[in-house]
């Protein structure tokens, strides 16, 4: 990139410095020990993340509590226990020069195990999940608020909450999963009961001045579903407690494997048009945008033309770590792209096994299958 680069300005979040516009927006690569402890497999991961010359890295979604953990290899905050792993997670990331962010969550009806809860029973694969009790509700949002308070006495410069994919928060807003007749159902208004609630409890769990970003669901992409005349109005409403960023994306794992989501998806910047039009909405929050940004030129290009402030990287980091480094100028080297007909990693943590890229060499990619205790290439 030349000298006049948006990309490679600084940019300041709830009075935070980052050093460029680039973000590791989260991914989750099913790293964590079964109870949910950080280890040195997914140490050696995020310092690599953060050594790729990113300003900030989001931290995937730890649960929030075990009854909403997407899958068995999760990170966990629902306990002290894992305070010692977070605390040297969060180090981690700062040794490399980058701020450290974590992500919160709780799957709902995603989640892996056999009893699930949810904001109605609506069937989830063979599974009907049971309809949280107003008591579950309440516990629910005092679980994120402990969650974040836990991340930040781990020494991680924010927190950011999973509002998207489809997941517990998501379940409640959309109209499709929430056919619920308290005040947690029926109008728009009360589907985003539950959503402000969480952050509200988050924002006072931690106190004021800490940042709390959030990942925004723009639209479920799905005719049923959750759009922008819904989500907009939730936007403004995050924007007057104060959130630090809204990380937009658009999609759900009821959308993900539909047609025209899987063409969408190969093209370059594909949701940044969704972060535009949130961008447009508020009056101050930063946005930011993700969606194979595979290019430099794109992200300059979503910066120049205003559709975000910041850009998020997550699966076309993970192919090249060295993308920001090599954007700069630092590094010679072509970047490794993303593939866009490949889902190695996505179909790899849906069978419960550690991520792993397509891309890396055939060096990388046996190394590791030994580290994790696999033999062949998937």
């Amino acid at each position: 990139m030349n000298a006049s680069s948006v990309l490679f300005t600084p940019y300041t979040i709830k009075g935070l410095s980052l050093k460029n516009r680039i973000i590791m927006a989260p991914l989750f690569v099913g790293y964590a020990d079964p109870d949910g402890t950080v280890n040195s497999l997914v140490l050696d991961h995020y310092r690599e993340m953060a050594a790729s010359g990113v300003s900030m890295v989001v931290v995937e979604n730890a649960s929030v509590d075990v009854s909403g953990s997407g899958s068995p290899f999760i990170m966990r905050v629902d306990h002290d226990r894992y305070m010692p792993g977070l605390a040297e997670l969060a180090r981690t990331i700062h040794d490399q020069g980058a701020l450290a962010f974590l992500q919160l969550n709780h799957a709902g009806r995603y989640a892996y195990l056999e009893e699930r809860i949810a904001p109605s029973p609506f069937k989830t694969g063979k599974i009907v999940p049971k309809e949280m009790t107003l008591a579950e509700i309440h516990r629910t949002v005092e679980a994120f608020a402990d969650g974040a308070k836990r991340v930040k006495e781990a020494g991680f410069d924010g927190v950011e909450i999973h509002g998207g994919t489809g997941y517990l928060i998501v379940q409640f807003l959309s109209p499709r999963t929430n056919h619920r007749e308290d005040p947690y159902g029926g109008t728009p208004e009360n589907r985003m009961r539950f959503s402000l609630e969480v952050t509200d409890a988050v924002l006072e769990a931690v106190g004021e001045g800490y940042p709390v970003g959030y990942r925004f669901l723009a639209d479920e992409w799905l005719p049923d579903g959750l759009h922008l005349q819904e989500t907009v109005p939730l936007a403004r409403e995050l924007e007057k407690r104060g959130i630090a960023y809204l990380s937009v994306m658009a999609g759900t794992y009821d959308s993900f494997f539909l047609p025209g989501y899987l063409e969408e998806e190969k093209s370059e910047g594909y949701m940044a048009h969704f972060a535009e039009k949130i961008k447009t909405s508020l009056a101050k929050t930063p946005v930011v945008a993700a969606g194979r940004i595979q290019s430099p030129s794109t992200a300059e290009t979503i910066l120049r033309e205003g559709q975000a402030d910041l850009v998020g990287l997550a699966r076309v980091l993970f192919a090249d770590p060295l993308w920001p480094k090599k954007a700069k100028g630092e590094v010679p080297d072509a970047i490794v792209p993303c593939e866009p007909a490949c889902s190695l990693c996505n179909k790899r943590v849906g069978k419960g096994k550690p991520a792993f890229c397509s891309q890396w060499n055939k060096e990388r990619r046996e190394a590791f299958l030994e580290r994790v205790g696999e033999k062949g290439d998937g």
